[in-house]
C-alpha cells in the first residue's frame, strides 16, 4: 500500500499544469586539476623553444559532465584547458572511459580550449613541440598524459557519483571581443572597432546550456568562437576562457563552469598581450553568460541522441619521396622535422595514406539542441554554413551549436574559401601538425555533409521509434 501511494504522488507531482508528465533528466558533474605539478614545456608557439612554465596565473581543469536522458541514454562531455589532443591520446582517454563507465564512442565527448598557455599535450603539434624537445621534457610529456588520463577519470566518476534528477535549458547570447584575423590586421583592430568598420565573418554567439537541481544552478556550459590566444606568457592560464569559468563560478556558487571552444580558428580575442585584456573578455564572456541565465531559458525534454563517425577526409597531392628526403634537409627546423618523420614511416614500408580519420558528432538534446562535435582548429565559416543549413531544415538558427577543437586536434580545418585564398590557416599550419598535404578542397562539403548524414539519421531514428 505504501508503494502505491509513494508511485501516486510521484505521478502527481510528474504531472504538469498542461496535463502532461514531465519527463526527467538526471545530470552530474565533476572537476580535476590537470596543472602541471613540476614546470614543464608550453604548448601553443613554437616561438617558446621547449621553455618551462614560470608561475600560475588560473589553474586549469578537466571537467566532467554526465547528462542522462528518461531512457537511461547517457552522454558524458569533457572539457579541458588544453591547447588540443591527437588522435592516440584521444582514443586512449575514450577507451578507458567507455570501460570505466559503461559508454559507448558517440557518447563521449572531448572538447579542448586551445590555451595557449598550457602544457605541451603528448602527440599534439608533434614537429612544433614534441619532436624537437630535450629527452628530459619528453619524459615530463609523457608523464603528464598519464597524470591527464587519470585526471579526466577522476572528475568523471565525480561527475557519475553526483547524477541526480535535474532541469536542463538553453539560451543563447552575444561577446563581441573576437575579430577576425585574416581581415582585420592586429595593431588596426582597436581603431576598426571603435570606427565600426571591423570585416570579415565573425559568429559572436554565446550558446549557454543551464542544468539546475533543487531550484540551484549547478552547471552552466557554454561556447565562443575564438582563439584562446589572448596571452604569451610563461605563466599557465586557460587564458580568456579560464578567466570567464572562474568570473562565472565567483557570481554564482555552487555552479561548475564549462568552456567548449567553437569554430573561432580565424578569429583573436583583440587587443590582446597582456593580462588585462584576458580578463576583461573572460569578464565580457562571463556577463553574457548570466545575461542568459536572468533572461528566457527554454526547457529540453529529456531525450538525447547521440552519433560519431569518422569520414576519410582527402589531402590534396601527397608529397613524393624526393621531396621529402629534400625538405628533411630544410633550414626550418619545422619542416625538416616534419619530413623526417613522414620519411621514417615510408622507409618503414607505410605509404603516406591519402586520408585522415576525421571525427565527425552530433547530439540531440531534447530535439531542440543540436550540438555538432568537430575535430581541429575549425574556421567560423563552418558554423556559420552549418546554421544556415540546419536551420532551413529545422526553421530555427539560435539552438544549432558547433564547437571545434573536439576529439582529436589534428590540424586547421578550413572551408573552401579559406583554403582557396590559402595562408596560415589555408594550408600554412600543416607543417606544424605534421601532416603531409594541405586539405583536399572537397574538405567543406565533405564534413558539412556528414553532419547532414547523422541528423537524417537520427531523423530517421526518431521518426521509426514512433
Amino acid at each position: 500500500m505504501i508503494r502505491i501511494i509513494s508511485a501516486i504522488i510521484t505521478f502527481l507531482w510528474l504531472f504538469s499544469v498542461t496535463g502532461q508528465i514531465r519527463a526527467e533528466w538526471k545530470a552530474g558533474t565533476g572537476k580535476a586539476s590537470i596543472t602541471p605539478a613540476t614546470p614543464m614545456p608550453m604548448a601553443g608557439y613554437a616561438s617558446r623553444g621547449g621553455k618551462h612554465a614560470e608561475g600560475k596565473l588560473t589553474e586549469l581543469w578537466a571537467k566532467a559532465c554526465l547528462l542522462e536522458d528518461e531512457s537511461g541514454h547517457r552522454a558524458l562531455l569533457i572539457t579541458l584547458d588544453l591547447v588540443g589532443i591527437d588522435r592516440k591520446l584521444g582514443a586512449d582517454i575514450v577507451e578507458q572511459l567507455g570501460a570505466e563507465f559503461d559508454l559507448k564512442r558517440e557518447e563521449i565527448a572531448l572538447n579542448t580550449s586551445h590555451t595557449h598557455t598550457g602544457p605541451v599535450v603528448q602527440g599534439n603539434l608533434r614537429p612544433m613541440h614534441e619532436e624537437l624537445l630535450a629527452p628530459e621534457d619528453k619524459k615530463l610529456v609523457s608523464e603528464y598524459a598519464t597524470l591527464l588520463k587519470q585526471q579526466i577519470v577522476a572528475a568523471t566518476k565525480m561527475a557519475a557519483l553526483n547524477l541526480a534528477p535535474a532541469t536542463i535549458e538553453w539560451g543563447s547570447g552575444t561577446a563581441s571581443f573576437a575579430a577576425n584575423r585574416r581581415n582585420n590586421p592586429e595593431q588596426e583592430v582597436p581603431q576598426r572597432r571603435i570606427d565600426g568598420t571591423l570585416i570579415g565573418p565573425v559568429d559572436h554567439s554565446v550558446p549557454v546550456l543551464h542544468i539546475s537541481q533543487n531550484d540551484k544552478t549547478t552547471a552552466l556550459i557554454f561556447g565562443y568562437a575564438c582563439h584562446n590566444t589572448t596571452l604569451s606568457s610563461f605563466e599557465w592560464s586557460g587564458d580568456y576562457a579560464g578567466f570567464a569559468q572562474e568570473y562565472i563560478e565567483s557570481q554564482i556558487p555552487g555552479c561548475l563552469a564549462m568552456y567548449w571552444a567553437g569554430c573561432g580558428a580565424d578569429q583573436n580575442p583583440l587587443p590582446r598581450r597582456e593580462v588585462q585584456f584576458a580578463r576583461q573578455y573572460g569578464a565580457e564572456l562571463g556577463d553574457a553568460v548570466i545575461k542568459v541565465l536572468n533572461g528566457k531559458l527554454r526547457s529540453l525534454p529529456s531525450t538525447l541522441t547521440t552519433n560519431y563517425h569518422e569520414i576519410d577526409l582527402k589531402f590534396d597531392t601527397l608529397p613524393s619521396t624526393d621531396t621529402l628526403t629534400s625538405d628533411a634537409e630544410s633550414s626550418n627546423v619545422y619542416v625538416a622535422s616534419r619530413a623526417k618523420t613522414l620519411l621514417k614511416q615510408v622507409q618503414a614500408g607505410q605509404p603516406l595514406s591519402p586520408t585522415y580519420p576525421y571525427p565527425v558528432a552530433v547530439w540531440k538534446l531534447g530535439n531542440e539542441v543540436t550540438w555538432v562535435f568537430l575535430g581541429g582548429e575549425v574556421v567560423v565559416d563552418f558554423s556559420l554554413r552549418l546554421k544556415q543549413d540546419l536551420a532551413a531544415e529545422e526553421n530555427s538558427d539560435t539552438h544549432i551549436w558547433v564547437a571545434g577543437y573536439s576529439n582529436d586536434v589534428m590540424a586547421y580545418i578550413p572551408s573552401r574559401r579559406v583554403l582557396s585564398e590559402g595562408g596560415y590557416e589555408g594550408g600554412g599550419a600543416m607543417v606544424y601538425y605534421g601532416l603531409p598535404a594541405p586539405w583536399h578542397p572537397d574538405v567543406e562539403e565533405d564534413i558539412a555533409s556528414e553532419v547532414g548524414r547523422q541528423l537524417k539519421q537520427h531523423a530517421a531514428e526518431t521518426s521509426s521509434a514512433r
